[in-house]
């Protein structure tokens, strides 16, 4: 019994160990402000990071759908979203223009140097996380196909309190 209570314990003491959380890379946003991505956080709700390109098709396909429902998630869940360019330093100033164009209304961090891709272990773009409320990575996937954004929101209510 004593071995069965302390498996129990184990198992669980390792699943608690086992949520990742946000390393602390600093970032700037497309103003300029640096950001800490340790204390990124939507207020106890989950929220959403999405690597992206600006040469990158399905990266901004999957954020233009996105932004076509984005209104509606927040109004249901109180989600948002943070898009992490990595653009390198000679393309970076095509970011800002690039978000004004689609009209994306997400905060923007630029990672011209990929610290926080290698940081998070992104192979490949478009790659998006879940983070929940207490700032654990609940979700990571790569690559888009249309509809795709349907499993980020249904991950996000999960999360959501």
């Amino acid at each position: 019994m004593k071995k069965i209570v302390f498996a129990f314990l184990l198992g669980l003491f390792c699943l608690e160990s086992a949520a990742q959380k946000l390393p602390d890379v600093k970032l700037k946003d497309i103003n300029g402000r640096e950001v800490s991505t340790a204390a990124l956080s939507n207020d106890g709700k989950p929220f959403i990071i999405s690597f992206f390109a600006t040469w990158c098709k399905p990266c901004n396909r999957e954020l233009s759908a996105i932004a076509d429902v984005y209104e509606d998630w927040q109004a249901e869940t109180g989600v948002k979203l943070i898009a992490i360019s990595i653009d390198q330093a000679h393309n970076v100033q095509k970011v800002k223009p690039l978000v004004e164009n689609y009209g994306w209304d997400y905060e923007v961090l630029l990672d011209p140097n990929s610290d926080f891709l290698r940081a998070m272990n992104v192979k490949m773009i478009p790659h998006a996380f879940v983070v929940d409320g207490d700032g654990n990575v609940v979700y990571s996937h790569s690559g888009y196909t249309e509809g795709g954004e349907e499993e980020l929101i249904e991950t996000v209510r999960e999360y959501t309190k």
